[in-house]
């Protein structure tokens, strides 16, 4: 089957367009749910904060008394509930985290007054109505949406989640994703490899990759460049959500994974990109199994199942945020590209500057540029030639997709 190649943002579309999202769901406990991808809406049970407390340690008083002198009734530490007990020129100790009594509206740190004394002190003149009190719900109210459904939970999510003393929440299941390599040259690293071998990086480098994204990936082995074996062999896998295999999916005469996957009846949404690096990239679906089948080089492959895989992957998981976040960086040089092509580059940002690595030159075969870099800037197929100090739209490699996205090629 001769399929059309189509730019990247086209093939991303048309996997996200086609890719089943995961409807099975189970409930787990708070302790477990780092990374999970919640499969319901959760609104707030209880107000942040639950009652009006002091931003910090310092006097609590009415705004009208502010600039007098004035005696300080009693301390009020954190986890008391005190009374209003206030008199004519009187005002409250206060620790941070402490409970504000109704007849006070403003708190002024210790460092703001002057001759204190145990039982007196003199406040500041000029202080605003309600400096350092935080007030009942001004965070969340019971009844807001807390979180929507298809929410990834981070730390900041997870702690969230406590303080309205919910233990357990339902997340959908996580996807099951195999990897698998291919060719007669790879050795796994355990093995003793010759001059002519080599040791299988893909494998390790992807599965480690969707580990870090929080998805359940999981090498299954290797596959020789043998139709028949091969067939056969992805045949007895059918139990995953995703196959993303290496290597085998080019157009030589021993690239036998395309074929394989047809005769077990994949039905391919593209096989070839106008991308470089990541040309030969395959994807389609195979009855109920998504499958992604990558390049063979080591840097391609690595490059592509963070910059089209992942994105799939996220949607589907059900989350709400799929895309990677874009940043936009200045460039530290020229680059010029050849046209009608999208064109990745890998390389470091600091301080609001992006270098390619190596000046833009890196093979696809390399690894040592992935451990060089932190992002990967990307330029459509209308772009011959950025000049330098030019703004450009980059992708950090450890981006969790948590902020807003904007379209990385437009």
């Amino acid at each position: 089957m001769q399929l059309t190649t189509l730019s990247f943002t086209q093939a991303l579309q048309k996997a996200l367009d086609a890719a089943p999202i995961q409807e099975e769901t189970k409930i787990v406990m708070l302790s477990e749910a780092l990374g999970k991808v919640l499969a319901e809406d959760l609104h707030v049970r209880k107000n942040l904060p639950s009652f009006d407390n002091s931003a910090m340690d310092g006097y609590a008083f009415k705004i009208e008394d502010a600039g007098k002198r004035v005696e300080v009734r009693t301390t009020i530490f954190a986890g008391d509930t005190p009374k209003a007990l206030l008199e004519k020129n009187e005002c409250y100790k206060i620790m941070t985290g402490a409970q504000v009594p109704s007849d006070v509206d403003t708190i002024v740190p210790h460092e703001q007054c002057t001759d204190v004394t145990p039982q007196a002190v003199t406040l500041p003149k000029k202080i605003k109505k309600g400096a350092n009190l935080r007030k009942k719900g001004e965070e969340t109210q019971v009844g807001d949406t807390l979180f929507q459904k298809g929410t990834k939970l981070g730390a900041a999510e997870i702690a969230l989640l406590a303080a309205q003393g919910i233990t357990a929440v339902k997340v959908f299941l996580p996807l099951k994703i195999a990897v698998v390599s291919s060719g007669n040259e790879i050795k796994e690293p355990w093995e003793s490899a010759n001059e002519d071998e080599i040791y299988n990086a893909n494998a390790f480098g992807i599965t480690a990759l969707l580990r870090s994204f929080g998805f359940d990936a999981v090498y299954v082995g290797s596959m020789p460049d043998d139709l028949e074996s091969t067939t056969q062999y992805l045949s007895k896998i059918s139990s995953y959500d995703v196959i993303l295999t290496t290597g085998g999916i080019s157009h030589g005469d021993a690239d036998y994974l395309y074929r394989a996957f047809l005769a077990n009846g994949l039905e391919p949404l593209f096989h070839g990109i106008a991308v470089k690096p990541g040309h030969p990239t395959m994807m389609g679906v195979m009855k109920n199994i998504f499958v992604m089948g990558m390049p063979g080089n080591p840097l391609t492959t690595m490059v592509m199942t963070h910059s089209l895989a992942l994105p799939v992957l996220f949607q589907m998981q059900g989350a709400l945020r799929v895309h990677h976040t874009a940043t936009l960086a200045t460039i530290t040089q020229e680059l010029s590209f050849r046209p009608n092509r999208t064109h990745l580059v890998l390389g470091s940002v600091k301080d609001g500057r992006f270098a390619p690595t190596n000046g833009g030159k890196v093979g696809s075969g390399m690894l040592t540029p992935l451990a060089q870099s932190n992002a990967i800037a990307y330029f459509d197929q209308t772009c011959d030639h950025i000049a330098q100090e030019s703004l450009v739209k980059i992708v950090l490699l450890d981006d969790t997709t948590r902020a807003e996205t904007f379209e990385l090629m437009n």
